[in-house]
This record gives structure tokens, C-alpha cells and sequence, in this order.
């Protein structure tokens, strides 16, 4: 399998203005990146750190990192072609004034304890060890952040939430009639939180993150990242029969989804980040209409099942979702290349802008 080139986020940059600006910044930074290669030495470099969950690691897009067969893997599902590595890329090109040296711990179904205070065990479904994955330490130790690490992202809390298990809740109550999503989860049942607990719990527990965040690496310019625009900006916009969308979910309840949980998940996100003077990274708005009920090519969201790399599962454990009859893989509304090379041109701008700051 071969690595294949997503192209420049130079090209995905958002703005008529910055388009604008975009040939005065490439010659900036080829004229950087030639200075540097006389000069700079093997500590003369940029240490950054990527931090989060299956929306940083990549899951199901490009090659996996460390490579399938190879004894460093750990189940967490990085992968070539998820924006850490996209945006690596770019900086081996286009250096910020020095080289940078990434540091990518981020591991699917991850939550924000993960980040700083709890061992994770990994779950992926791509040639588990007999016995399963082994628990691995929380990404800021294995990160190894330090007052010399430079730059931090973080890409975490919609597990925490939890928005997957959230979803496959509305897939159940969308299957019975008289049955709606928002009205399970702001009149919850006993033992099942609110919505509004919900997100009360993830500002919490983002705060105490990012303050250990903060402990270990002092000197950093701490940048995190929010969710794209996954679900339509109208519900009646999905096709309730495909799989390759939302499924079975009702329409009032992706709207219900959309308003009421993810856009608050990521106004939490930008609300502490702001509290601690970080930098946030919107990534939902120019995601607006390439959500997972748009067709092939579109989209930069996968739905339930959709296309991803042949070492994917085409079954989901543990449950009923097949989706091989379709001729796709369990993909549980993740974002696709496309998707992540969006994501890349933001993150990437946003550590250039910190590190001319520092």
C-alpha cells in the first residue's frame, strides 16, 4: 500500500484574502526552508506534540503508523494520512523557521482523562493481539511533555460526551415509533445522564486537562482543535434508509444533535480554551456541507458505513452492523481524507501563528 499525497493545505486555506496572500507566503517559506538547510543542527528544532483522540489518529485513512506487522503498534489507529501527519509533512517542506519534530500519541476511543490522568486500553479491530491490546499511559506521559516541548494540540472530548454512543442511542430510538433522541437524553432515565450534565462533566474535566496540560509542558503553545461539521445543517437532508449516511436516525433528532450537542461540545472546547488564553482551532465552520449525508466526493465524513483503507473492518464486534453487503467498511461517521487535509490547513496555520509568537 503506498502513501498517497493529500494535497498542500496551502491550496485549502479558507479565505479570498489569504488565497490572496498565499503566493507571497509559499515564497516566504521555500526562502525559509532553503535558509535553514545550511544552518540548522539536529537540536536546533520545533517539538510538538499531538495529543487526542480517533479524530487526530485517523483510524480507517491511509497507511496505520507504526506500519501493520511492526512490534511498536499499540492499537491506537494513527495513521498517514490523519492531519498530524499531513501537516508534518508540510513543515519537512515549508519548515517554520526550523524543523519540527512530531510527537503523535493521539489513539482512537481516547477521552479527556486519557489525555492526562488515565491508562487507556485501545481497542482497535486491526490484528488485536492474542489477548488484546495492552493498556498504554496517558498521552502526556508518553508524549513525554517537558518546558521544552514548543507546541501542543489536542483533539479530545467528543467520547467523553459520549457523541459515538450518543449516536448509536439515536439509531435505537429512531427504530421505535414514539421514541425520540432529545427526549431521552433531557428527561433521561434513571443512571443515564443529561445533556446539559453531560456537557457540565467535559467543561470540568477539559479545565483540570488543560491545566495538567500546562503543569508539563510550561513553555508550550498549547492549540486545540474542534469537530467538524458531521451532521447536515438540515436533518431532513439524510436519507433514512442509507447506511452510508446516518441510518435509521430520525431527522429532528439530527438537528437535535447538530444545535444541541455538537456545536455546544465545541463551544465548550473554545470557552475553556479561551479561559486559559490558548488558541482554539475551528475546524466546523468550513466543514459546513461536506457533512456525512452529502454523496461521494462531497463529504469529508464518512457515515456508518462507508469507504475506508482494505485493512478495515467491514463488521462492527459485538453487534449486528454489517456493512459488507453494501460493499463498505464500519466507519461510525469518522472524517475521510478529505476531511483530514481540511483539518491540516487549520492546524497547520494555527502552530505557524503560535510559533511566530514565541
Amino acid at each position: 500500500m503506498t502513501i498517497r499525497k493529500i494535497p498542500s493545505p496551502h491550496t485549502a486555506i479558507i479565505t479570498a484574502q489569504d488565497e490572496r496572500r498565499s503566493p507571497l507566503l509559499k515564497h516566504a517559506l521555500a526562502a525559509s526552508a532553503l535558509s535553514l538547510s545550511g544552518s540548522a543542527g539536529a537540536a536546533d528544532q520545533y517539538e510538538w506534540a499531538a495529543l487526542g483522540d480517533s479524530y487526530t489518529a485517523g483510524g480507517f485513512v491511509g497507511d496505520p503508523l507504526p506500519p501493520l506487522g511492526d512490534p511498536a503498534r499499540d492499537g491506537c489507529d494513527r495513521t498517514t494520512n490523519a492531519y498530524p501527519d499531513v501537516v508534518d509533512r508540510e513543515f519537512d517542506e515549508f519548515p517554520p523557521g526550523k524543523l519540527v519534530h512530531l510527537t503523535n500519541v493521539s489513539c482512537g476511543n481516547a477521552t479527556i482523562a486519557d489525555i492526562a490522568d488515565a491508562k487507556q486500553t485501545p481497542i482497535s479491530p486491526v490484528q488485536p493481539p492474542t489477548g488484546g491490546w495492552t493498556a498504554v499511559d496517558p498521552q502526556i506521559q508518553r508524549a513525554k511533555l517537558n518546558d521544552q516541548t514548543d507546541v501542543v494540540t489536542i483533539g479530545i472530548g467528543g467520547n467523553s460526551l459520549p457523541f459515538g454512543g450518543m449516536l448509536l442511542k439515536c439509531l435505537e430510538q429512531g427504530a421505535t415509533i414514539g421514541k425520540n433522541c432529545r427526549e431521552y437524553y433531557t428527561s433521561p432515565p434513571e443512571g443515564e445522564e443529561s445533556i446539559q450534565d453531560k456537557l457540565a462533566r467535559v467543561q470540568d474535566e477539559y479545565i483540570a486537562m488543560l491545566a495538567k496540560v500546562h503543569e508539563a509542558a510550561p513553555n508550550a503553545k498549547v492549540i486545540t482543535v474542534g469537530y467538524p461539521a458531521v451532521l447536515p445543517q438540515e436533518g431532513n437532508a439524510c436519507n433514512r434508509l442509507s447506511l452510508t449516511e446516518l441510518g435509521g436516525i430520525k431527522h429532528a433528532d439530527i438537528d437535535w444533535l447538530r444545535e444541541d450537542v455538537l456545536k455546544e461540545l465545541n463551544n465548550t472546547i473554545q470557552r475553556v480554551t479561551s479561559f486559559f488564553g490558548d488558541r482554539y482551532v475551528d475546524v466546523y465552520s468550513s466543514s459546513v456541507g461536506h457533512d456525512a449525508c452529502q454523496p461521494a466526493g462531497t463529504k469529508w465524513v464518512e457515515g456508518i458505513c462507508g469507504d475506508a483503507e482494505d485493512y478495515w473492518p467491514a463488521k462492527l464486534a459485538g453487534t449486528l452492523l454489517n456493512c459488507a453487503p453494501i460493499n463498505k467498511r464500519v466507519t461510525l461517521v469518522h472524517p475521510n481524507a478529505h476531511g483530514y487535509a481540511n483539518t491540516a490547513a487549520h492546524v497547520e496555520r494555527a502552530i505557524r501563528i503560535a510559533l511566530l509568537d514565541s
